[in-house]
């Protein structure tokens, strides 16, 4: 009944008016008013920042600026057994398995299609029918970085304008279709066992995502579904940090069929780390 209520709630809010807001604040260099921001928001969520990059709140600027720290070298060690697959992001993991013909689960009583994710791309639908997933939900507490689960090449990229539900458990247990109806980017890599995307969903208050290849993509929201190519392809490294939410959100990986297995110990709710083994090449 609670999540009900919460899922009706999320119907009712001027969500694209509430992201644009914070987002507009986060951006701001308000000196005291960003101090206390930051702060509040770690005595809130309980940070630690002594595993950042700069450990003081002073040394953000602006609030988009503490939000999408970096870490200290080596915070995050990436696996670097020869066949692993490596978690994309910290978070908690919300679902895992098998794409069911075309169905993903959402959660318990909430499946969605691989169409409807992909936006209907003709080669991801035949490269991951059948295939693998891997849902990561990153808490505002989280470190907001997102990384490459494999090596590879970036070969195409797409943004796919869509609502900015809530993505918490409570919204995607209520919420049908949840991440199919999210804003999103689609990030397609080549690799040496296959193409695995990296799906990055936006949610209420997420004022972007960015990429280290195209900088911001979201902002600005013009409703306007885009696409970058990249013929050549753009190399990429297991474990490196490809950009950034500005607040939370999900991050859901597919891989080809039979291209991956998933590590006995995985289960769902398990709280993920960067750079932690999650399958192995099949």
């Amino acid at each position: 009944m609670l999540n009900q209520i919460k899922a009706i709630i999320q119907y009712l809010l001027p969500k694209q008016l509430l992201t644009s807001m914070f987002g507009w604040l986060a951006r701001k260099q308000l000196g005291g008013v960003t101090q206390l921001m930051i702060k509040g928001f770690i005595k809130l969520y309980k940070i630690d920042l002594n595993e950042a990059e700069f450990e003081k709140a002073e040394d953000y600027k602006t609030f988009n600026d503490f939000f999408a720290r970096n870490l200290k070298p080596n915070a995050r060690p990436i696996d670097e057994s020869e066949n692993s697959i490596v978690m994309p992001a910290d978070g908690v993991l919300s679902q895992f398995g098998t794409i069911q013909d075309k169905g993903l689960l959402q959660a318990k009583g909430h499946t969605y299609t691989l169409d409807s994710l992909v936006a209907c791309h003709p080669e991801m639908i035949r490269y991951f029918t059948n295939g693998s997933y891997v849902t990561t939900y990153l808490a505002p507490s989280n470190y907001h970085r997102f990384h490459a689960t494999f090596a590879g090449k970036l070969k195409e990229m797409i943004y796919v304008p869509g609502s900015l539900y809530s993505v918490n458990k409570a919204t995607t247990e209520s919420i049908p279709n949840i991440f199919a109806r999210n804003e999103r980017v689609i990030c397609l890599f080549e690799t040496e066992i296959g193409p695995i995307a990296q799906i990055l969903v936006g949610a209420t208050i997420v004022g972007s995502i960015e990429t280290k290849w195209e900088g911001l993509i979201t902002p600005p929201r013009d409703g306007i579904m885009k696409r970058w190519t990249y013929a050549s392809g753009i190399p990429v490294e297991k474990g490196e940090d490809f950009g950034c939410f500005k607040l939370g959100s999900t991050v859901i990986t597919l891989f080809a069929q039979n291209s991956v297995q998933f590590v006995d110990s995985l289960r769902v709710g398990d709280i993920t780390r960067v750079g932690q083994k999650m399958a192995k090449i099949n």
